[in-house]
């Protein structure tokens, strides 16, 4: 196998292929590379950072069709999953920029409004005060792009990775970081399935001087969530799905988080802020080989 590493999208994307299919691996770069010239709230090339700045652009079918997800997931989530939190971790806390701790006066006069945006298929705008952050998605939607792009191929074997949003073509081989050892695993298993995503979420690799400031934000109650260390998500379904359920479960209740996993078809290992590892029964329909660390 092939396996070339870039930077995008914020961290290091991997995708792996036969060595026969090298010219398709570039092009799957250039794919995410159009998606992060679509997404992205850093890029200031990119039409989210000009709906941010300017409250109106025009967008491409990749941004009207995260957009259209996004309002989705929203609705799937009861909210929990908004992309309208940008009001809180791009002008507040400003994760990955001039990171600071806002004051709580701060956090709740932010403006978090799903609603304020509209869109169609040409263009978007949002209301004044609205930012957008659709980094809960994002990775998730890339890596679906580069795989529908080498399944019209007929590429039949392949991995590509964003950071916690893993895409399998064939089956593959998965280690989940322990959040506290780095070099460590917390599980590892293979997928059992043609092709899989897996999701990663945690509180423990984005944060402002402790994981109390962490950038997985509760829109409701506007700051970091505490209930969980780490969830990781695994299934057939869309890889963009994977990565927005992963993001609200991760801010939401705990009771709330387990009754939406209970109705989609998907395994989770999750490590719970009380150091308890919660594995989903159905686990064995879609890895085989677990290992607990």
């Amino acid at each position: 196998m092939l396996t070339r590493t870039k930077v995008g999208m914020g961290t290091f994307i991997n995708i792996s292929a036969d060595e026969k299919y090298a010219d398709f691996v570039e092009a799957g770069f250039h794919i995410m590379k159009d998606v992060e010239l679509s997404l992205s709230s850093y890029n200031q090339n990119a039409q989210i950072f000009k709906l941010n700045k300017n409250k109106k652009t025009s967008i491409n079918n990749y941004t009207y069709e995260a957009l259209a997800l996004s309002g989705k997931y929203y609705e799937q989530t009861d909210g929990y999953f908004d992309i309208a939190i940008g009001s809180i971790t791009k002008d507040l806390y400003r994760f990955g920029e001039k990171e600071r701790i806002p004051t709580k006066k701060d956090l709740e006069n932010a403006n978090i409004n799903f609603k304020g945006l509209s869109f169609n298929a040409h263009e978007a705008s949002i209301e004044k005060n609205i930012k957008l952050d659709l980094g809960g998605m994002g990775k998730g939607f890339g890596v679906d792009k580069v795989a529908d792009y080498f399944k019209s191929n007929n590429i039949s074997k392949a991995i590509i990775s964003a950071s916690g949003d893993i895409r399998c073509i064939g089956t593959c081989h998965i280690d989940i970081q322990n959040p506290h050892k780095s070099e460590s695993f917390l599980a590892s298993f293979d997928t059992s399935k043609n092709e899989m995503g897996i999701s990663t979420s945690g509180n423990y690799n984005r944060y402002v001087k402790s994981t109390k400031n962490n950038h997985l934000i509760d829109p409701k109650l506007k700051k970091s969530a505490q209930n969980f260390i780490s969830i990781t998500l695994i299934s057939s379904i869309p890889s963009s799905d994977l990565d927005a359920y992963a993001t609200a479960l991760s801010v939401m209740p705990k009771e709330k988080a387990y009754s939406l996993l209970h109705v989609k078809p998907i395994a989770y290992i999750i490590l719970q802020s009380d150091k308890k590892l919660v594995i989903s029964k159905n686990i064995d329909e879609f890895v085989k080989n677990l290992k607990i660390y």
